[in-house]
């Protein structure tokens, strides 16, 4: 199939091109720079240089590329550190959600897309009583803290445009937390938090996270392409969701660092922000059972403890090389 990739030098896209490209497909990968197209040729596809917020430029981008599939993996993450201030870290972000989804849907319509594959989030998002462990079933957070109601609502926006789609067919994948060499919860900026004890343990830290290796995630696109049903959503996760009070220390000790520091919720309210002690100790996590039932997908890093373990250790043997 002819696909269009649009974040195709993201943390998934990058993973992602490749591995359409050894499945056969002819792949067009878009990048909001000019000096990353180079990039995108050496994975073997075509390059397009677009900001995703420029909707003629989108929309001559997709009617060039003339595609069967577009893929949705637009954000602006690779500079977020300052968690504090959520919704304007991710202003950009949200704005790709919506407008950028806008522009892109509409594009695809024009060009006689049959399949939109979008990213969507499965973290903090789902509500904060019941089950610790979610399905796609069950509501997203009615009430959220303040700090996290627009990034929210853009997420809401993306999932009800793609997975209402009638024109096209639409599949949502809600992604765990991500990481990689150097990616997401094994960035540098987070090994350098981590080390300096600047990512402490509020509460019990019995808020349930879902991981997802940017590989992982970029295999389940690929099946998502391939074999998802047109309208459904699927959490994109790990087999082993975790609480903050597991992970944490657990990260703390490959990264070489001490131990976090253990803060009380009521000053982490002070200094970090309700939506932050929310995610320490209130948010629930993903199941993957319906994505490895109807799409016949396994992670390869089915926990997140043998794959940062990996991750850590090819980043060691590589500073040592």
């Amino acid at each position: 199939m002819r696909i269009l990739v649009a974040g195709a030098t993201g943390a998934v896209g990058l993973n992602l091109v490749p591995q359409l490209i050894a499945s056969g497909h002819s792949v067009v990968g878009t990048t909001r720079t000019a000096a990353k197209a180079e990039l995108i040729r050496r994975m073997g596809a075509e390059p397009a240089v677009v900001d995703g917020l420029d909707a003629p430029a989108v929309r001559a981008a997709v009617l060039a590329a003339g595609p069967e599939v577009v893929v949705h993996q637009m954000t602006d993450l690779a500079a977020v550190t300052d968690l504090r201030h959520f919704d304007r870290a991710f202003s950009t972000t949200n704005q790709l959600r919506t407008q950028g989804t806008d522009f892109l849907l509409a594009a695809a319509r024009e060009a006689g897309v049959k399949r939109f594959i979008a990213q969507s989030f499965c973290g903090w998002t789902y509500g904060r009583s019941g089950e610790a462990v979610k399905t796609e079933t069950d509501a997203l957070d009615a009430d959220p803290p303040e700090e996290l109601r627009r990034t929210l609502e853009a997420i809401q926006y993306l999932e009800a445009a793609v997975a209402g789609s009638t024109s096209i067919e639409g599949i949502v994948l809600r992604y765990g937390s991500f990481y990689g060499p150097d990616t997401g919860m094994l960035s540098r900026a987070m090994i350098d938090q981590v080390r300096r004890r600047r990512v402490p343990l509020i509460g019990g830290g019995s808020g349930r996270w879902s991981f997802i290796h940017v590989e992982d995630a970029a295999s389940a696109t690929v099946a998502a392409i391939e074999r998802g049903t047109p309208g459904e959503i699927y959490n994109i996760v790990d087999d082993e969701p975790a609480p903050v009070s597991e992970w944490l220390p657990a990260l703390a000790t490959l990264v070489g660092a001490r131990q976090p520091i253990r803060v009380p919720a009521w000053l982490g309210r002070l200094f970090a922000g309700e939506h932050l002690v929310s995610m320490m100790t209130e948010v629930r996590a993903g199941s993957n059972a319906k994505a490895k039932r109807a799409l016949g997908w396994q992670p390869a890093h089915p926990s997140w403890r043998e794959g940062f373990a990996e991750v850590a250790s090819r980043a060691t043997a590589q500073r040592a090389a």
